[in-house]
């Protein structure tokens, strides 16, 4: 017949056994969850890399284009004043007429 004390003793282990068991799977689930988050970086680690490696090679292929000749002389004479032109956002913009034929500007500045 079992003793008191080896049934106390056998319940002890059960109980340690069961809390072992229960620190483990805290573990195993804590674990799975860095495991996931790790998947999910590797992802976007990897579309970055793909991203960087799409932008190197479009930069690469840009760079192996080749330049427009530039015809020097002509670049260093003056051309005519017909074929002069300033870049659009330095020339003057050209007044907008209205309905009542009246530019804007002078629409603003007789009802101001």
């Amino acid at each position: 017949m079992p003793s008191l004390s080896s049934i106390n003793a056998l319940q002890a282990s059960v109980v340690q056994a069961e809390r072992q068991v229960q620190r483990d799977q805290v573990r195993v689930n804590e674990d799975a969850d860095r495991l996931e988050a790790s998947r999910d970086q590797l992802a976007k680690d990897k579309q970055t890399l793909a991203d960087n490696q799409r932008d190197s090679n479009q930069a690469t292929q840009a760079a192996q284009k080749p330049l427009p000749t530039v015809n020097l002389p002509r670049a260093i004479e003056n051309p005519p004043r017909s074929e002069q032109q300033l870049p659009p956002e330095l020339a003057v913009p050209k007044p907008q007429i209205n309905t009542l034929g009246q530019t804007i500007g002078k629409f603003i500045n007789i009802t101001a």
